[in-house]
């Protein structure tokens, strides 16, 4: 069967006439109070960190300093060595954190134009002129985001608690992919991020015009996030997006109903003072032409008004016959901050993109068919799919004091497709004949509205500290469709001959009226024990209503169905806790143990029949490291995380199954960051045991999931100063074979791809230009993506190709 992306596939989201709540609030939150947001990100120079750091040695106070705050610090033992200071206790920001630390000390700092900060000494009246001491000075940067950050570390996420709370006591599972890795790899699209974080791997693609994702072992359906908020919106360029986010597990319960695998958000570029602009030109193998821009800076002196505009234009063949991508991507922001401590974020997407769908190939015997990886087994003259997608988000936040802060962000995605698609319904494996589905989408926009409301705070009752959070959600889908699904001519898949049906007076014969909406309230409260101990205990509260109506057949219309139609509440409390233990700095151990709910009420049976919500339910346990003062980080996690009311669409068929109850067990290990001067380092391993435990198949492994899987890259910088400028990259990914449909009928075979890069930095332009080079699947292996769960479409990985860029920055 095939999923319409019109039907499955959001963005940044907000306001819809109907729903004047969301307004209403969103006017009272206003008038009662905005702390410039930082898009969930690591501590900069304008969040809020609680220190816990004693007086006593400043050499020690600033390595401490360096893992509380997330900027990392080195310095020389024999100028500090005799310093002390007073230290430091309470909630700062990062400049005011430091400005308090070094206070009567001898030093000071200031921050440079590449967001640096050098500690220096104080002027005096003995000592007139401050004499900077590169010896100590900040290694790391002072804001993450700043454009150019070669880091591949990242010491705090918002995106698992919707709190700034570092990783080292966040007690989840979460991996941060920053713009460098991004840059690196010369990232496209998120299936090309995704690969640097162990246990999550690709699902099928429609060709690389949508994009599933495996995490643990169960598929996201086609839904990602964008600065938190749920999309299904088709891919999703990565022209404005500053770094990945993945959140592996139930623990992504704040966010609602969604699958228990865990989530991927992107995290999108912010205004930034400082000026800054940039054009990038990549050409690469199967005609790949992409341009980006990138600019952003203080649009008046007192730079309280900041903007940011990303642009993209992609066009590219493929590897695949009659393949091609074109798309059109513009997403300009503005920050406004009315005050020091209130901020307004205007922002706003427009992406066009045209494509052809793809379902790959077909699966013949136990393994997918030997055909070249080119053959396209749909239509070329009719399977020609478009998107566009507008999306206006807007963004309030105020921080009535150094702890207490209120953020509202509202958000509407328009979503207009046409995706036509033929596709393969079954294959007589004795002669090649592979029997064929037309299906085409007609009307088909649909709106989003979202809303989310989220206070924070922190305080002190008899000597423990409290970080708490409480929130409310808003999500509305409003979507009307008519298509055409008939018979199509059947082809050979060994000796195709493309003939289309003709359309002529063919009307539509399938219609969907749909209303989805679901609201959701949620708190959190981390305590904080003798500075060692962390709880963390909460939960949501859904309630949602969805109001379907379907029917197919000639003479009908969207009023058909939409009197068709029947509307089913659901409501549940997914409660979480979880619990870390840190004995030092450098060193957490940490368990959870969480419930979530599934995306319900969205699979129907045969009968028309809303199937039952499905259910998620969570434990891990594990240890985090944090070494070299910050430069390196590691999760280590082991978890058990079961799905209960698992449903499975049936191939051909617009309905599901609920196959009951499924298993996934396993341990990851994710390490990132500078294990040596200009050597950096991503390492992977996850071991997966997904298994179907109830209901039809019982004993099979999970589709698309591999027992075992890992990956390495590593970028080194060259450091003799003659090389300077030239870096080397290169990085392996392997997965083990893995089933390629529930009933385990075929094996996607094991595989390893190989990657390369080379980068120069040529001195004379001053470092602002950069020339790029890297090669992908050096070995040129016969690689696979991810299925739709049958034998009928299985995704083709791409063949040795080669990209090259020029890149030039202000």
């Amino acid at each position: 069967m095939p999923r319409p992306i019109q039907s499955t596939i959001t963005q940044f989201h907000c306001i819809h006439s109907s729903q004047t709540r969301i307004l209403a609030v969103a006017l009272l939150v206003i008038c009662l109070s905005g702390h410039p947001p930082t898009a969930q990100a690591q501590a900069t120079a304008m969040d809020t960190v609680h220190y816990n750091i004693p007086q006593g040695s400043l050499e020690q106070a600033l390595g401490l300093f360096s893992r509380q705050s997330g900027v990392a610090l080195s310095s020389d033992a024999d100028k500090i060595k005799d310093t002390a200071t007073s230290g430091l206790k309470g909630n700062y920001s990062v400049e005011m954190g430091l400005a308090t630390l070094l206070k009567n000390s001898g030093f000071t700092f200031e921050k440079n134009a590449a967001g640096y900060v050098l500690v220096q000494a104080q002027v005096t009246t003995n000592n007139p002129a401050p004499a900077t001491l590169p010896e100590v000075k900040v290694t790391g940067f002072m804001d993450p985001d700043t454009p150019g950050n070669p880091s591949y570390t990242r010491t705090n996420s918002s995106t698992a608690t919707k709190s700034n709370l570092p990783l080292m006591k966040t007690p989840m599972s979460v991996q941060v992919i920053p713009r460098a890795v991004l840059e690196d790899q010369q990232a496209v699209q998120v299936e090309d991020a995704i690969r640097n974080v162990s246990g999550v791997f690709p699902g099928f693609t429609f060709g690389g015009f949508a994009e599933e994702f495996m995490i643990r072992g169960f598929n996201t359906g086609f839904a990602n996030y964008r600065d938190g908020f749920r999309t299904q919106a088709g891919r999703l360029s990565l022209a404005n997006i500053e770094r990945v986010e993945v959140v592996k597990g139930a623990t992504t319960n704040l966010y609602g109903r969604i699958e228990p695998g865990g989530l991927i958000n992107l995290v999108t570029k912010r205004p930034q003072a400082q000026s800054h602009y940039s054009l990038n030109q990549q050409f690469g193998s199967f005609g790949q032409y992409q341009t980006r821009a990138d600019a952003t800076g203080a649009l008046n002196e007192s730079e309280t008004l900041l903007y940011r505009l990303n642009f993209e234009y992609l066009n590219k063949d493929s590897f695949r016959d009659f393949g091609f991508s074109k798309r059109y991507f513009v997403a300009p922001s503005v920050t406004w901050k009315v005050a020091p401590n209130t901020q307004f974020d205007l922002d706003f997407m427009y992406s066009d993109e045209t494509s052809r769908e793809d379902y790959g190939i077909v699966a013949l015997g136990n393994r997918p068919a030997k055909v070249p990886r080119s053959r396209f087994l749909g239509e070329p003259t009719m399977d020609r799919a478009s998107h566009k997608f507008y999306n206006t988000a807007l963004t309030f936040t105020h921080a009535f004091s150094a702890d207490w802060q209120v953020r509202a962000r509202f958000s509407h995605l328009l979503r207009v497709g046409v995706d036509p698609q033929t596709y393969g319904t079954s294959l007589d494996e004795t002669t090649g004949m592979l029997q064929r589905r037309f299906f085409r989408g007609l009307k088909s926009p649909e709106d989003t509205y979202q809303g989310t409301v989220d206070v924070t705070g922190r305080f002190n009752t008899a000597g423990i500290e409290h970080n708490v959070l409480a929130g409310w959600e808003y999500q509305g889908r409003f979507g009307r469709f008519e298509s055409i699904s008939i018979d199509a001519n059947p082809i050979n898949i060994f000796n195709p001959q493309y003939n289309p049906i003709s359309l002529e007076g063919i009307g539509p014969n399938r219609f969907s009226h749909s209303n989805r909406e679901w609201n959701g309230v949620y708190f959190q409260d981390q305590i904080t024990l003798f500075d060692k101990l962390h709880i963390m205990g909460g939960g949501r509260y859904d309630w949602a209503t969805q109001n379907n109506g379907f029917v197919s057949g000639e003479g009908l219309s969207l009023a058909d169905a939409k009197a068709a139609s029947s509307k089913v509440t659901d409501a549940r409390f997914s409660p979480r806790a979880g619990i870390v233990f840190q004995p030092w700095e450098w060193l957490s151990f940490y368990g959870n143990y969480v419930q979530s709910l599934g995306n319900a009420n969205t699979a129907i049976d045969a009968s028309g029949n809303t199937l039952r919500s499905q259910i998620g339910e969570q434990l891990e346990g594990g240890i985090k490291m944090s070494l070299f003062g910050g430069r390196l980080n590691s999760n280590v996690a082991y978890y058990h995380l079961t799905k209960k009311n698992l449903s499975v669409r049936v191939p051909g068929q617009l309905f599901s199954v609920a196959i009951g109850e499924a298993r996934s067990q396993g341990v990851e290990v994710d390490i990132s960051g500078q294990v040596a001067q200009g050597l950096d380092l991503i390492l992977t391993y996850a071991y997966t045991d997904a298994k179907i435990l109830e209901g039809n198949n019982k004993g099979n492994q999970l589709f698309n999931v591999p027992k075992h899987s890992g990956s390495v890259w590593a970028r080194y910088d060259m450091q003799n100063e003659a090389l300077r400028g030239l870096s080397f990259g290169a990085g392996v990914y392997v997965r083990d074979k893995r089933p390629g449909d529930t009933a385990n009928t075929y094996l996607l075979p094991s595989e390893a791809r190989v990657d390369a890069m080379v980068r120069y930095r040529p001195k004379l332009m001053k470092s602002r230009v950069t020339l790029q080079l890297n090669a992908y699947n050096l070995t040129n292996d016969n690689l696979f993506g991810g299925t739709l769960g049958d034998r009928n479409s299985i995704t083709v990985g791409m063949p040795r190709t080669f990209v090259g860029s020029i890149n030039y920055a202000m």
